[in-house]
């Protein structure tokens, strides 16, 4: 991630980098750009000129033996392990700190939106999950897990649309005391960002996850359906678990 002069905010304001963010639940220096991306424009594109998604029309027969058609879109770049894609929950522990999770903030243009979501990346050719998993982790947000806690079945984004597919890796990053600040919470080391990678990264305390989020969508930021969900899923079995649902 580069060093600009600016942050870059979803309504255009500008504030000096390396300022530290004061609130309390969230932890990281947030790296400012010179200007807001945006989408200039949003063209038809001939199939032999996607290098990354084609389409497909699928000849089908539903249930009751009737002849159909569906539109779809499909990823080119699927390798051995059959699986497109592996989004990372990384759960942080620290010395006397409740569990925390990395969540990134960077522009999507098929939404034109700033996106909030959690690090993710595709599987290259003969790679596994795993070890995807750990180098998007480290390459994102720096930090770097010790061993995998979980790894989910096989998901599908948007069926009704793509067959792309992934799996959720959930991922033990320990801290020492040495990797946290004065306050218990964690320091933040150094990205690996690819050229042209713009990503924010931000430390959440998972009991805090789901109003963070909110707060993000006041601010005028889309919040991925994954994310979202894994947060308001922690906030009812935490509420269930306290007999107030």
């Amino acid at each position: 991630m580069r060093l600009g002069v600016g942050v870059i905010r979803p309504f255009g304001q500008t504030v000096p980098v390396r300022i530290q963010r004061a609130s309390r639940h969230l932890t990281g220096i947030r790296t400012i750009m010179a200007q807001k991306a945006v989408v200039n424009s949003a063209t038809d594109l001939p199939l032999d000129k996607a290098r990354w998604i084609t389409l497909k029309k699928i000849d089908w027969t539903d249930q009751e033996g009737q002849s159909r058609t569906w539109e779809m879109a499909e990823r080119k770049t699927r390798g051995s392990a059959g699986v497109d894609a592996v989004a990372i929950l990384a759960i942080l522990n620290a010395p006397n700190r409740p569990p925390s999770t990395i969540i990134i903030e960077q522009f999507r243009p098929p939404v034109n939106a700033y996106v909030i979501e959690l690090p993710a990346g595709l599987i290259d050719a003969n790679e596994s999950v795993e070890s995807t998993a750990f180098r998007e982790l480290e390459e994102e947000t720096g930090y770097k897990a010790d061993k995998v806690l979980e790894i989910s079945p096989l998901m599908v984004c948007d069926p009704g649309m793509s067959s792309a597919n992934m799996k959720l890796v959930a991922l033990n990053v320990p801290l020492s005391e040495s990797e946290t600040g004065p306050d218990g919470r964690p320091k933040s080391p150094k990205q690996k960002l690819e050229q042209g990678e713009h990503i924010v990264r931000r430390v959440v305390e998972i009991p805090n996850l789901k109003a963070e989020l909110e707060e993000y969508e006041k601010r005028g930021f889309v919040v991925d359906a994954r994310l979202s969900h894994f947060a308001i899923a922690w906030d009812m079995a935490t509420k269930f678990g306290a007999g107030k649902l």
